[in-house]
């Protein structure tokens, strides 16, 4: 039998086939239709943003480069301001994306939220994270609770940009985190007044740099005034006088703080973390009733008597 006689005589296709097939292509309809539902709700979704800030850097670089010191004693920050400024450029970069909301990163003692915290946790928008800070004002925590959120973020498709504001080496890894589920990071910093603020492995890793300069900054830093005193006019204190000063601070130093507090310390001997430092300095000012400030040999006297003291105790 010929192909011709053949397929002229088959016989047609079974009735239980023509109805699987018929239930397939129905199927495969209804798929199609729900992945174009999904896909046009995509398309109307915006994308999201948040802006994540380390406090303790956004303080000692733009108080480095306005007021010319890291000292928060020193000089006044306006966040709500700095902040709205934040959220200004960030809507003008993400401009098709919603803002999620502005995460500030900062340390506490016991990780109790001071008045200019709770000031700033207030604020519309603003989440305060706070880790926690030892004996020499040093924060410890705030990067890996910026690890955490931006992961979690990343993870949960919440946010698909994110700007982050830091310097920290300690931060890479925050970065892959968030990249590992999709999420662009943008890192933004402030011009640095003494030499690179920002790691070199953390530039490498993001997907894009920015960075504020005075002009930007200027409005939100505003250098305290330095006390007057009345006597500035007469002879400095002897340096006898002023290392007795510094012996008696460091009495009550190790007094509120303890032996503890002193192990720290003992390691970094003849030098002391500027938090410490500057602590030093206005209490001894505030004794004497006047400034130390430009007498460098003073200043090294108070830090042998402090010093001398404490040695004395260990």
């Amino acid at each position: 039998m010929n192909d011709a006689t053949h397929s002229a005589t088959a016989p047609p296709p079974a009735d239980d086939t023509l109805r699987a097939l018929g239930a397939l292509d129905a199927r495969l309809e209804r798929t199609n239709e729900l992945l174009r539902r999904m896909l046009a709700e995509v398309a109307k979704t915006p994308s999201t943003h948040a802006i994540f800030v380390d406090a303790g850097y956004v303080h000692a670089s733009a108080g480095l480069l306005v007021a010319g010191t890291e000292d928060r004693r020193n000089f006044d920050l306006d966040a709500e301001g700095l902040i709205d400024a934040l959220i200004d450029t960030a809507r003008t970069i993400f401009a098709d994306s919603r803002l999620l909301r502005v995460y500030w990163y900062d340390g506490a003692r016991r990780r109790i939220h001071t008045p200019e915290q709770q000031t700033i946790a207030e604020l519309p928008d603003v989440k305060v994270r706070l880790g926690n800070l030892n004996a020499n004002n040093q924060q410890k925590g705030v990067d890996s609770l910026i690890r955490s959120d931006l992961e979690s973020l990343a993870r949960h498709r919440a946010i698909s940009d994110a700007a982050l504001i830091g310097g920290d080496e300690d931060l890479v890894s925050a970065v892959e985190a968030a990249q590992g589920y999709g999420a662009r990071v943008h890192l933004w910093g402030i011009e640095a007044a003494e030499g690179p603020n920002q790691a070199e492995a953390l530039l490498w890793e993001v997907d894009s740099q920015r960075t504020f300069d005075l002009d930007f900054c200027r409005p939100y830093v505003t250098r305290r005034p330095v006390t007057m005193y009345d006597n500035e006019s007469e002879p400095p204190p002897s340096r006898d006088e002023v290392r007795f000063v510094g012996a008696q601070i460091a009495a009550t130093w190790l007094g509120e703080r303890g032996r503890d507090r002193l192990a720290e310390l003992l390691p970094g001997d003849p030098y002391l973390p500027a938090a410490v430092d500057q602590d030093l300095l206005v209490e001894a000012e505030t004794r004497l009733s006047r400034s130390l400030r430009g007498h460098g040999a003073l200043r090294r006297a108070l830090r042998d008597g402090f010093w001398q003291h404490l040695r004395a105790q260990y």
